[in-house]
This record gives structure tokens, C-alpha cells and sequence, in this order.
């Protein structure tokens, strides 16, 4: 995990949406605080099972994964389900990647070629490819062969050109790869054709994270330098650009990332705590938001699409940091709606297509993850069975399952929906 020290601002709220507003804790609306989620204590991973609090009470739970995939021989760094079909790929330590089946944990085929840690998976939009990049530079494709089914895939082809890759993201609307390396730059390809579209080379250290925004039409990458890019894919030079020569600015060195489901709002999380909003069409801070723990790095970023009643113009938007706090944010007002907890650092934060938008996974150190209804704060249920920090999540067949990448070698499949009994007292 990216690591850094850090300040959290305290300063005055600017009550007009148009200037730079920064939140206090008076501003918070509501705290939730989750009785009988015990913390995690340190004892023997043997008994890890039995030191995670019962859901909605104290006491001790069996683990309630439905299926796991242990065939890595070293920590899972990554994973990632396919879009339409029961199927994950994941990558780790050993240098390998594999496809497969998330229903019954068989292998389907072994991604090889790498020679240093697999640390980044990705399927194209249409699953019909998978990416895989590495710390040795290398992003590997593969692709379905036949229309039958999707046992049988074949290597495309690698691409070259990063140092280390730090990300990879598809496309939200095609067959177009974007990595981030770790020797600053970035870089664009067309597949299956492999030709590269474009090299990004704006930023000043690792470019840790970027996301392209959920219209396509533009990219927007940070790096451990604290400098923050918006770019048009079709131009090497930046739309606009955030620094840390900006006092306001200073997070010294960005960690984390994402884009509200319209494109207008990014949320920008640091090494030091700090989370800002910048308004994508002006490129300026609009809000400072001070929830997390001074010192503690925000590890990730997602956006909740609520409707109806509950849908709030910007969005919803919520920040995970190694305090273990996942603090929901309204980017109407930005005011915290709630504070959840994790009794180690949140690793991943994942939200659940529509209809239920409204749910929130979070993974953590702590061994476990955790399902949440992100309206109001609930926790919904704990999923345990991970004998080590949950490096990685992804969220499969229309979010029905979670599968989640340990730092123990395996991998483990669990259900999102409550048990019934579950439901009933809720």
C-alpha cells in the first residue's frame, strides 16, 4: 500500500457552491457508529475465524464464503470478475495470473509470462479480453477464442513501454487500455491491435492512479508527487493541471482517485489524509473535506449513484484510508453522512450496480469485508474467512458475489446479500 504522512485541514465552510469550501467537524451531519463489530485483535491466524465479532451482536461466526481459489502460491494482489459470466482473474506474488471459475474454483487457463509480481487484472468492457500488468513492465493480453463459451482463451499479445505498471483501466466504451507507471508516464493502446495511441509524459513520479471518466471523453491520472492531470486522450497535453506548488493542494502525494457518475466532480485523496473535490470543468478546488485520521493515507475512492428520494445532484461520494475509517460524503452539501468502521486500514471500496446502488462493500487489513447500506450507514454483513489483510475486491455477476485477493495467497468468493434472518431484523 502507498505510504505518507499527512495533515487533515480544519478550516471554515465557504457556503457558496461556486468558491472553495472547507468542511469542520461541526459541518458533520450524522457519526453512525456500529455496535458489536469487534476489532480484530493479534493473535494466531489460526483463530482469526473466531476473533471477528458476530454481525449485529458480540460472540463468534463461522466463515461464510461460498467458494475460494488457492491455486497462487504467494499473496493475491489482484482481482477482478468479468463483466457478464461466473468468471475472475486474479494476479500475485508467484508471477502468474489465472482465469477462473468463481463457482466452483477450477482453473481455466494460467496467464503466464511475467517475471516479476502480477499486480494489476482488468477485463475489457465487452469480456471478450483480459489485461494483465506487472512489475516487470509488462501488460499481457489475452482473448476468447469461439463464440460457444468462455472456457478457451489464447495470448493476444504483450505490450511494452512502462517501467512498472501501477494501473490498468479499459475503456468504459471500448477496446482501449490505459496504464500508469511508475516512471511517470502513461500510456495508451488500441487493441486487439496493440498499436499504442498515446504516451502521456506530464507528471514528475509514479503515476499511481488514473481513471477515465464514465463519459470516455477524458482521463484523469494523479502521481506520488502530488500532481494531479485531466487530459484529453487525443492530445498530450494536459486540459489542466493540479500541484503541490499549491499550498491547498499539497497531499503529499496523491494515493487515490474517482469521477462522480456525470463527469463534473473529481474526488482526490492523499498519502497525508487529505481529500479534496476539484470541479473537472473550472480545474480548481472546491471543497476540502477533513474526515479522516491526520497522517493516514487515503487508500480509496468511489461514488454511490443513489435515486429517487435519496439522489443528490453532485453525488455521493466515499474515501477509505488506513485509519480504517470509510467516511460517506454528500457533494451537494459537503457534509460527512456517515463514518464506517474497519478495525485496520480500508484497502478497497467497491458499490453495487442498480437497482441496488445503494450498497457498499469495503475490504481491509483487518481480514475481512464488509457489506453496507451507504443511505444510512448499516452495516449489512461481514464477510470472514481471509487468514490476511484483503489486498483487493471485485464485485461479479451484477454484484451478486465479491471475490475477494488476500495477502494469504487465496482467493474467496462471497454472496452480497444478506442472510434472511438477516433481513428480518433489519
Amino acid at each position: 500500500m502507498p505510504n505518507g504522512k499527512a495533515r487533515a485541514e480544519d478550516v471554515e465552510v465557504e457556503e457558496e457552491n461556486d468558491q472553495e469550501q472547507y468542511i469542520t467537524q461541526d459541518d458533520i451531519v450524522e457519526e453512525i457508529q456500529i455496535d458489536g463489530d469487534a476489532p480484530m485483535e493479534e493473535d494466531d491466524e489460526d483463530e482469526a475465524r473466531d476473533q471477528v465479532g458476530e454481525i449485529g451482536g458480540s460472540g463468534n461466526v463461522e466463515d461464510n464464503y461460498v467458494q475460494h481459489f488457492e491455486t497462487h502460491t504467494a499473496s493475491v494482489f489482484a482481482v477482478s470478475c468479468h463483466p457478464t459470466q461466473p468468471l475472475a482473474v486474479s494476479g500475485g506474488e508467484d508471477d502468474v495470473g489465472y482465469i477462473w471459475d468463481i463457482t466452483d474454483g477450477e482453473i481455466i487457463v494460467k496467464l503466464t509470462g511475467h517475471t516479476d509480481s502480477v499486480t494489476c487484472t482488468a477485463w475489457s468492457k465487452d469480456g471478450e479480453m483480459v489485461a494483465t500488468g506487472g512489475m516487470d513492465g509488462k501488460v499481457r493480453l489475452w482473448r476468447r477464442v469461439g463464440k460457444e463459451n468462455y472456457n478457451t482463451w489464447e495470448f493476444l499479445t504483450e505490450l511494452q513501454g512502462p517501467d512498472e505498471v501501477m494501473f490498468l483501466r479499459w475503456h468504459p466504451k471500448g477496446n482501449v487500455l490505459l496504464a500508469g507507471s511508475n516512471d511517470s508516464t502513461l500510456w495508451l493502446w488500441q487493441l486487439p491491435s496493440g498499436n499504442t495511441m498515446q504516451v502521456f509524459a506530464g507528471h514528475s513520479g509514479a503515476v499511481n492512479c488514473g481513471e477515465f471518466t464514465p463519459d470516455g471523453k477524458r482521463i484523469l491520472t494523479a502521481d506520488q508527487e502530488g500532481s494531479l492531470i485531466f487530459w484529453d486522450p487525443r492530445s498530450s497535453t494536459p486540459v489542466f493541471k493540479l500541484g503541490a506548488g499549491d499550498a491547498r493542494f499539497n497531499l503529499d502525494g496523491i494515493t487515490s482517485i474517482g469521477v462522480n457518475p456525470s463527469s463534473t466532480l473529481a474526488v482526490v485523496g492523499g498519502a497525508a489524509g487529505g481529500v479534496r473535490v476539484i470541479s473537472l470543468s473550472k480545474g480548481e478546488i472546491v471543497a476540502t473535506l477533513g474526515g479522516h485520521t491526520e497522517g493516514e493515507s487515503i487508500e480509496a475512492v468511489t461514488f454511490i449513484e443513489l435515486t429517487g428520494r435519496e439522489s443528490t445532484g453532485p453525488g455521493i461520494a466515499v474515501t477509505g484510508a488506513t485509519d480504517g475509517k470509510a467516511c460517506i460524503w454528500d457533494l451537494s452539501t459537503m457534509r460527512l453522512r456517515a463514518s464506517l468502521e474497519h478495525s485496520d486500514a480500508i484497502t478497497t471500496l467497491l458499490t453495487h450496480p442498480s437497482p441496488k446502488a445503494h450498497l457498499l462493500i469495503s475490504a481491509s487489513a483487518d481480514k475481512t469485508l464488509k457489506t453496507w447500506d451507504a443511505r444510512n450507514g448499516t452495516l449489512i454483513r461481514t464477510h470472514t474467512g481471509n487468514r490476511g489483510p484483503v489486498l483487493g475486491a471485485s464485485l461479479g455477476l451484477e454484484g451478486s458475489v465479491i471475490v475477494s485477493a488476500g495477502d494469504d495467497g487465496s482467493c474467496l468468493v462471497f454472496t452480497t446479500e444478506p442472510e434472511e434472518e438477516e433481513m428480518a431484523t433489519s
